[in-house]
């Protein structure tokens, strides 16, 4: 089962753990993206067509179906203007702590690809 784990930090000494599935984070990212897709008025098809996937696959991403790659996270992210992370912060957890915590993963996340990318391209591509 996968899980995400998201700081909170509740005092100076404790923290608790918010841990969501795999199902409720699939729920996070289809909420999300229904709602930025309807600030904009756009259909399912537009949004498709503007981040280059099938409006089968974006229908399944929105009903949890299917999950997405690192390149169509983000796609969607700057199709709507706004940073991956935001795209996973449940509406229950408006907190700033925790848009910087996810902030700060998704920087790591980054910097490792970015390292392992530059790794695999010196071995293979010179």
């Amino acid at each position: 089962m996968l899980y995400s784990i998201i700081h909170l930090k509740e005092d100076q000494a404790n923290f608790r753990f918010l841990l969501m599935e795999e199902a409720d984070l699939r729920g996070v990212l289809s909420s999300k993206i229904k709602h930025y897709r309807g600030l904009r008025g756009w259909s399912q098809v537009k949004l498709a067509e503007k981040i280059g996937i099938s409006t089968n696959f974006l229908a399944d991403i929105e009903t949890g179906k299917s999950w997405v790659s690192s390149l169509t996270l983000v796609k969607l992210a700057n199709c709507f203007k706004i940073e991956v992370y935001e795209l996973f912060i449940p509406e229950n957890v408006p907190n700033d702590e925790v848009k910087q915590t996810i902030k700060r993963l998704v920087s790591d996340i980054s910097v490792k690809m970015e390292h392992s990318l530059r790794q695999v391209s010196k071995k293979y591509l010179k």
